[in-house]
């Protein structure tokens, strides 16, 4: 071999082991089936879902206080048609009533074809009723006829529940709706708020493990975003902890003007499920906080599923 043939060969085994085959395998695993989350205001702006989503992508439709029903009803109707499958959120302490919720229900159900919906405490301090808890609503009957029901986790805790900071009443919670789970007909899950790092989610679903807790878990991650704007929705959401990613990225002036992208906190999740399968954490939920594009591209060059043309 030529002198330029060797450096050439070197350069190439150096590049194959930086790099090796296997190294995307983990986290190309992790992403599969993934969940996205929208807003009637988001989804308006984008043209087709089915070029950017895998067939079959679970869509989470966030319902923001004040955002009127038909609003959440129509967005739910519109992504259903495109062929993907709509979880909308039922925010407890927004609805005023057992005959608003049983309302809310059959619209969902008779106009959108919904199956599937997110029950959840939201995040308003005072009830507008009769409802402050998922519970409550699971205990009306009117999710019976689902097929899917999710309840919300807070890996790094929830102050407005445990206000000592604690996790006893988040866990005796979380207990019940295992019980629950166990008699109902319907597939339960757990989709968490997002977080920064890998190890107290680790850490928080091996303790829900040995609480009894069996929920699979769709672990929320924040996509691709300016670091401005994770900041803002993080203090806003409450994340914990693992905000301080966040700061110390804030303070290397390399960084502050790049975006955020999620890669280490779902490499190191990966990275563990593959070696612990029976790991709790079953899919990733994505709060697409940079824009919904912006992070389907971002799984796509991860080694998730692209879209499939609109026409399809």
């Amino acid at each position: 071999m030529t002198l330029k043939e060797n450096v050439m060969a070197l350069f190439n085994f150096r590049r194959k082991e930086e790099t090796p085959a296997a190294a995307g395998q983990p986290l190309e695993a992790f992403l599969k089936g993934y969940s996205i989350e929208v807003m009637p205001r988001t989804a308006e702006k984008v043209e087709s879902f089915r070029d950017l989503l895998p067939k079959g992508t679970r869509v989470y439709i966030a319902h923001i206080e004040g955002t009127p029903i038909e609003d959440m009803v129509a967005t739910a109707r519109r992504i259903n048609a495109e062929g993907f499958d709509v979880m909308p959120h039922f925010p407890a302490r927004i609805i005023p009533d057992k005959a608003t919720l049983a309302d809310w229900v059959a619209r969902y159900q008779g106009e959108a074809n919904v199956t599937q919906a997110l029950l959840l405490g939201g995040g308003v301090n005072t009830p507008a009723g009769d409802f402050d808890s998922s519970m409550q609503m699971i205990g009306t009957g009117l999710f019976d006829g689902f097929k899917r029901l999710h309840v919300a986790g807070h890996p790094e805790g929830n102050k407005d529940i445990d206000k000592d900071g604690g996790d006893a009443i988040v866990l005796q919670a979380l207990k019940w709706k295992q019980a629950f789970a166990d008699r109902s007909d319907a597939d339960m899950a757990i989709a968490t708020q997002f977080c920064f790092e890998a190890d107290p989610v680790i850490t928080w679903a091996n303790r829900l493990a040995a609480e009894g807790i069996r929920l699979p878990i769709h672990i929320g991650v924040a996509g691709p975003a300016k670091l401005q704007t994770l900041i803002k929705f993080a203090i806003a959401c409450g994340v914990g902890p693992s905000l301080r990613v966040l700061q110390k990225r804030a303070m290397d002036v390399t960084k502050l003007l790049l975006p955020y992208e999620p890669t280490e906190v779902l490499e190191g999740l990966a990275a563990h499920k593959a070696a612990n399968p029976a790991f709790g954490i079953e899919q990733v939920h994505f709060f697409p906080l940079g824009g919904i594009k912006t992070n389907a591209q971002w799984v796509t060059e991860n080694g998730g599923a692209s879209g499939v043309p609109a026409s399809a």
